[in-house]
């Protein structure tokens, strides 16, 4: 009797095992498998956003060291773990500057998810450093030395058309890949739209 009773626990402690692996297998090869469709289906998912997706995704990397605006050596994994938002630019003028109060808005606006998105600003060639770290405190500023910079600035060149003259948002998921890019008359609660999508549906970041 005491046997029969010890094989019916393990058997149910077996097949709760087995849900439990099941589970998981589920909770963490669906994403990759609708990623994997998408793509070989060339399926965009339709609204209202207008964001320009990079296809394919653009792996982004950090070969030599890069100094951040408070003299510190960037980490390798500078674009895993967090969403990041990026403008590109030389010197900040005008045009630099409404983006990145823009780019301020729409983390601020995302409310209980801005621990998951970092803003990252790669500039070139800026002399006004030390005023948008003022402004913007929680900004990273990647701004030397000029061939790295240059280097990193280049890998969000999409098609023929140059980052840093561009004045476009771009958007850099988790795992460290550019997938996402906004046109200078992007209205910004489309953008504001497309994150808080993906950032609901995305268990990474």
């Amino acid at each position: 009797m005491q046997n029969e009773v010890e094989n019916t626990e393990y058997l149910g402690r077996q097949r709760r095992g087995r849900l439990v692996f099941l589970s998981m297998l589920i909770f963490f090869m669906t994403p990759i498998v609708a990623v994997i469709a998408m793509y070989k289906l060339d399926w965009k998912p339709k609204g209202e956003s207008i964001g320009e997706l990079v296809t394919p995704a653009k792996l982004l990397t950090m070969n030599n060291p890069i100094i951040t605006s408070e003299g510190s050596v960037a980490p390798a994994s500078l674009w895993k773990e967090k969403w990041s938002m990026v403008y590109v630019t030389a010197s900040c003028e005008d045009a630099c500057k409404n983006k990145l109060h823009t780019m301020r808005q729409l983390h601020v606006s995302l409310y209980k998810e801005i621990p998951r998105m970092q803003r990252v600003l790669i500039s070139t060639s800026n002399n006004n450093v030390a005023e948008l770290k003022q402004i913007y405190p929680d900004m990273l500023v990647l701004d030397q030395p000029t061939v790295e910079i240059n280097a990193l600035g280049n890998q969000f060149n999409i098609e023929n058309e140059q980052s840093i003259t561009a004045n476009r948002i771009y958007l850099v998921d988790p795992l460290g890949h550019l997938m996402m890019s906004y046109a200078p008359t992007t209205d910004p609660a489309l953008i504001r739209k497309d994150i808080t999508r993906l950032m609901k549906y995305s268990w990474a970041g």
